[in-house]
């Protein structure tokens, strides 16, 4: 049983070009960051937070399950950037973020769950990768930020507010990166490979 650990419209859709079957339970866990944490430490805690607040919830229903955690977080200059939640704040970030390079830390966890069949107890065994994407935006208006706003209003749920397959694109002058999903919120390149590490065939 495969189970992502996401309420994300966008990362249902992109586990879904996996063609296994597949599951949806939304995490409930605290995304606050820890004082001093790196960035790309705060995406692997809180991917693995994220898949473990779902078994922790449905710990019978779940008990032999593969469960995908993903978070994702934006850093420019020493300041972190997750979802803004807001149009005020996203326009805040953007101001921000005009004309700089943004790096985003796309965290993964597969928790294996399977306990079961290996005899062990609760934990479960966590693999857990990090892909790394680098993204410069281009120098922006106000009035460019406000019109993508308006017409991209799910950006406020978007870490730095850059929603790249949708209208966000138009945002960026340049990205760098091993797999353009990461930067969507799920780097399958590297889920593949953790599945893989689990027995899982994808092909």
């Amino acid at each position: 049983m495969l189970i992502l650990a996401s309420a994300s419209p966008f990362r249902r859709e992109l586990l879904a070009r996996l063609g296994l079957p597949f599951q949806v339970a939304t995490p409930d866990c605290d995304e606050t960051p820890r004082p001093g944490e790196e960035p790309e430490a705060l995406a692997l805690r809180l991917s693995e937070a994220k898949a473990r607040a779902v078994f922790a919830a449905n710990p019978r229903q779940f008990a032999n399950a593969l469960i995908i955690g993903s978070d994702q977080v934006a850093v420019c200059e020493g300041n972190l950037y997750g979802k803004p939640g807001s149009h005020a704040a996203a326009a805040l970030q953007l101001r921000e973020l005009s004309g700089k390079r943004v790096d985003f830390f796309t965290g993964l966890c597969l928790l294996d769950q399977r306990t079961q069949d290996k005899g062990q107890e609760t934990e479960g065994i966590a693999r857990l990768a990090c892909v790394a994407t680098q993204v410069t935006l281009r120098r922006l208006s106000a009035g460019e930020i406000e019109n993508y706003l308006v017409r991209e209003p799910a950006a406020c749920n978007c870490a730095g507010s850059a929603k790249s397959e949708g209208l966000g694109i138009a945002l960026i002058a340049k990205m760098e990166g091993t797999d353009p999903n990461a930067l969507i919120g799920l780097p399958l390149v590297a889920l593949c490979d953790l599945l893989r590490a689990a027995g899982v065939a994808v092909l």
